[in-house]
């Protein structure tokens, strides 16, 4: 049984997840970082498995970019600093 409560509290989550921007941690394929390094650094920096950091770095070859995070600003913000730092191509975008 919903009461009034529990409706205000569903209305309220729903407006804050409409009003949520997420955005997305993209690296590019250059010609200068090994896939050992790329992939290094997803796990290092983006929490990814082993696995998931190979297959994105593929993907990075392949395809020239790669989403490799989702997320608040605030959270990926960090992590493309350090990207960059370790010297991968790395933007966020909405």
């Amino acid at each position: 049984m919903i009461n009034s409560h529990t409706t205000e509290v569903l209305t309220l989550t729903e407006e804050k997840t409409k009003q949520e921007v997420i955005y997305s941690l993209l690296i590019y394929n250059d010609d200068f970082n090994t896939f050992q390094h790329v992939i290094s650094c997803l796990v290092k920096i983006c929490d990814h498995n082993p696995l998931q950091a190979e297959q994105c770095s593929l993907i990075i070859h392949h395809n020239g970019k790669c989403v490799v995070k989702s997320g608040s600003y605030e959270k990926l913000e960090p992590m493309c600093t350090a990207l960059l730092d370790k010297g991968l191509s790395a933007k966020i975008e909405k």
